[in-house]
């Protein structure tokens, strides 16, 4: 099939032609891959023979939705299909673009179907930010052909883009790139005498672009841009003989990127990574996962929250002292602030990772809650109720109660539960910890020494 460059339509901006950025644009759009040869990454989607591949070479494009972190490809990739169906290519960000825009683009694609100039790529970056009434507004459209859909979203769009417009898409997930795919985009456009770099006649040391590709969190966009500044210092310092090392690298990024949002996917993801590592008693993983968040500017009382909760989810009764700890780390945060408070947060998620575990409370509780929702009205037994009037002593309230205190080792034998759950048990404690010994106190292995 032959093939024409993508149209581009006017909603585009800092282009000229074809879509092609100006001289003026920074690196990282002047080097923006036009073809899937020029396309760094995400070979498990647009490899030769692979599934997205496949599709645009029979030119059976399906409505899409591009999911992945910032700086792997989704607007490069949305524009390449274009390009390769022969598609014209209407960008709008979801950021700026209202229900209006998308009424607008939906009749120029009628009018372009119209003229048989074939068919039209509606890209929508950040789908995520458009609510449910802007989403439905495009449904019919992508249901009846008049555009076909690319979305672009770095959140899970099982929750950010409604069904009915999920189950007319393909959801085609995009992984961050490597520090070699990043280093690889940084080489091409160091030679590129065209829209790159290679005119310069800059040197950049190898290790300089190692660590620049380590630093940028799999972000391109975020390396050229700093590739571009760095350059620039270069030749400002020394014309004649230009070199970038490692502090010129350093000095352009300012700080290392963490692709980290606090309402996103990151923010879950990393939490659970840290609460897993927790539960699973690994010291190391869990300071790792806790140096992650606070970097990344997390809210500290949210972590020290969920250290609360592990506390006496996953720790309980193997170690009491836990709970103590994470409310005490709770005070501590409030009372410090960052950054000095890193110091309670790391020694209690230490206690937390190093504590014997036990999630015996909650089995206990679930089980109690099965049956109080079978029996919640039936009556408490007699003889556990007050008799705090005369007549509730003649109807027999607290008739045959035996207190605890009277009895040696404080501990009765008597029915505390409801006439139907006698017998019933819900706590059975593991052997781990403080829970073991009592449990072997209470079954006669071990002396009661009140520890």
């Amino acid at each position: 099939m032959s093939r024409k460059p993508a149209q581009q339509a006017a909603l585009f901006a800092p282009t000229l032609g074809d879509g092609e950025p100006h001289a003026g644009a920074p690196l990282a759009a002047r080097m923006r891959p036009r073809s899937f040869e020029e396309y760094v990454g995400q070979e498990h989607l647009v490899g030769e023979g692979r599934i997205l591949r496949r599709l645009v070479a029979s030119d059976s494009l399906p409505s899409m939705i591009l999911w992945g972190p910032p700086g792997t490809g989704k607007t490069t990739l949305a524009r390449i299909i274009a390009r390769h169906t022969n598609a014209t290519f209407v960008p709008v960000s979801a950021v700026s673009a209202g229900v209006a825009d998308l009424r607008k683009a939906v009749s120029e694609s009628r009018a372009r179907m119209s003229a048989g100039e074939g068919r039209t790529v509606l890209f929508i970056d950040e789908i995520h930010r458009f609510n449910k009434a802007q989403q439905d507004a495009i449904l019919p459209f992508v249901e009846d052909g008049t555009i076909t859909l690319i979305g672009a979203t770095t959140e899970n769009p099982s929750f950010e883009v409604i069904g009915a417009l999920l189950s007319r898409s393909r959801v085609f997930a995009l992984k961050q790139l490597e520090p070699e795919d990043i280093e690889r985009v940084l080489r091409n456009a160091l030679v590129d005498e065209e829209r790159g770099l290679g005119r310069s006649g800059v040197a950049v040391d190898d290790d300089a672009l190692a660590a620049l590709a380590a630093s940028v969190g799999g972000d391109a966009r975020i390396a050229l841009n700093a590739l571009e500044a760095s350059v620039a210092g270069a030749l400002e310092r020394d014309a004649a003989a230009p070199r970038v090392s490692v502090a010129d690298m350093e000095e352009a990024l300012q700080h290392r990127t963490y692709l980290y949002d606090r309402a996103g996917d990151a923010h879950y993801d990393t939490i659970s990574a840290f609460i897993k590592s927790l539960r699973g008693s690994d010291p190391d993983a869990a300071l790792y996962w806790l140096a992650r968040m606070i970097e990344a500017g997390e809210d500290p009382l949210f972590i020290v929250r969920r250290m609360v909760i592990l506390a006496s989810e996953d720790v309980g009764l193997a170690d009491p002292m836990a709970l103590m700890v994470a409310t005490s780390c709770q005070q501590a945060v409030h009372f410090i602030g960052l950054p000095e408070a890193f110091y309670a947060m790391a020694e209690t998620a230490l206690y937390l990772a190093l504590a014997p575990k036990s999630n015996s409370t909650g089995t206990a509780y679930m089980a109690a809650l099965r049956d109080v929702e079978a029996t919640r009205n039936d009556p408490v037994p007699l003889h556990l109720r007050n008799a705090v009037t005369g007549l509730m002593k003649q109807m027999g309230y607290g008739k045959g109660y035996k207190s605890a205190h009277d009895h040696e080792g404080g501990i009765v034998e008597q029915q505390h539960l409801p006439d139907r759950l006698a017998g019933h048990r819900y706590y059975r404690g593991t052997d781990r910890g403080w829970e073991g010994r009592r449990k072997r106190e209470r079954e006669g292995d071990a002396p009661n020494n009140g520890t």
